[in-house]
């Protein structure tokens, strides 16, 4: 029997969602101090937390109302550094984070804060994070070339014909290669079946501006608007209020477990969404549904996926860094999208601030970006 084709198009977004951007999530977890553990923890309770959001969400709104966690945020966490207070600090910017998203549910006033920061820095903010992450896979060919040219050679060539599945198709390569090593050394090291490690959240200022005030914006502006126009593109509205409080009730529950932020999905989100899944709009929905379901399942094999990457945390690397080279790119496009010579160099300063790695006062690059992006396009992009 045929299963139906929003069945098909659940298992591939889960698949899909998982697979493309598991590695940078725990690249990000490890980056900000998360022990291993703890960076399985934080995927486990990422993978329950928006799986458990989409059934709610799904079911409430009979919409295809997608749920991931955030990639961009991710990304921005692994080109961090541990804070002062360590991995419990990060933590505690995560609950920051998550009090935001609720917040801008319920209240018009942040909302229209974030709507008014030009898309231009935003995304110039998230270029300069991703640069690199993204050099990653190039540092690897030349350290580690058996290991690597394999998963770059599957990249490309799905890029080429399947750019949907490049980045798993590197990641299942890449899971190949390290399975085939710890094979050679005699087993898998590390926990298999799913932990979750709650971590106290401590509160510091240099991890709240220098994490949590990034991680918000880059959530807001590179998932939940995207996600929102991309499901409007398919004559859906989201009902942005309840969208928000479910994400941000959502991440703060994962938070102490170690997950950073959920959020409205947007790549993803056009599989369940447009007329493939199904060409009944109002049928669309179960799709999602599936997700949520997926997403369950995957949570039981998250630790094991840990204890696999392990192994060799430069495959770990190079794989993020191919996942995360479509959202550089996009990121670059649109940062300098703008025919306004003002507007372009403001955005190039947020991107040249946020690639250079610089730590003041406790505060990573990220929030210096954002500052400086601001500030130069208040000073180039005014006009009388």
């Amino acid at each position: 029997m045929r299963a139906p084709s929003t069945t098909l198009a659940g298992i591939t977004a889960a698949l899909a969602g998982f697979a493309s951007s598991s590695a940078v999530v725990l690249a990000g977890l490890t980056a900000v101090g998360a022990t291993p553990l703890q960076a399985a923890s934080g995927l486990v309770a990422l993978c329950i937390a928006q799986a458990l959001a989409m059934l709610w969400l799904s079911a409430r709104t009979r919409i295809p109302v997608l749920i991931a966690w955030s990639t961009p945020g991710a990304a921005l966490l692994a080109s961090s550094s541990v804070p002062e207070g360590g991995f419990a600090a990060a933590v505690g910017a995560f609950l920051v984070t998550a009090a935001l998203i609720l917040i801008t549910g319920l209240s018009p006033l942040l909302s229209r804060a974030v709507a008014a920061i030009p898309p231009s820095i935003a995304q110039a903010m998230l270029a300069g994070v991703l640069v690199g992450l993204c050099l990653a896979p190039v540092r690897g060919l030349v350290d580690d070339p058996l290991r690597i040219l394999p998963i770059v050679i599957v990249w490309l060539a799905l890029m080429r014909f399947a750019p949907t599945w490049a980045a798993p198709a590197a990641f299942a390569v890449g899971l190949v290669l390290l399975g085939a090593e710890a094979a050679r050394a005699g087993g898998l090291e590390g926990r298999i079946l799913p932990v979750l490690e709650i971590v106290p959240p401590t509160f510091t200022w240099g991890a709240i501006v220098g994490i949590a005030l990034p991680l918000y914006v880059v959530t807001m502006a590179s998932q939940n608007v995207p996600g929102s126009a991309i499901l409007a593109s398919y004559g859906y509205r989201v009902p942005w209020r309840h969208a928000m409080t479910v994400t941000g009730i959502g991440s703060a529950l994962s938070a102490p477990l170690g997950g950073h932020a959920i959020n409205l999905g947007a790549i993803t989100a056009a599989i369940t969404a447009s007329p493939d899944a199904h060409p009944d709009p109002d049928a669309r929905w179960t799709g999602v549904r599936t997700v949520g379901v997926g997403y369950l399942v995957l949570a039981v094999l998250a630790t094991a996926l840990t204890s696999l990457t392990a192994v060799s945390p430069g495959v770990l690397a190079a794989v993020a860094g191919l996942a995360l080279v479509p959202t550089l790119a996009s990121s670059i496009a649109g940062a300098v999208a703008s025919p306004e010579p003002g507007r372009r160099a403001a955005a190039v300063v947020t991107f040249l601030v946020g690639a250079s790695g610089i730590t003041i006062w406790g505060v990573g690059s990220a929030f210096w970006a954002l500052a400086a992006g601001l500030v130069a396009h208040a000073a180039l992009a005014w006009r009388r």
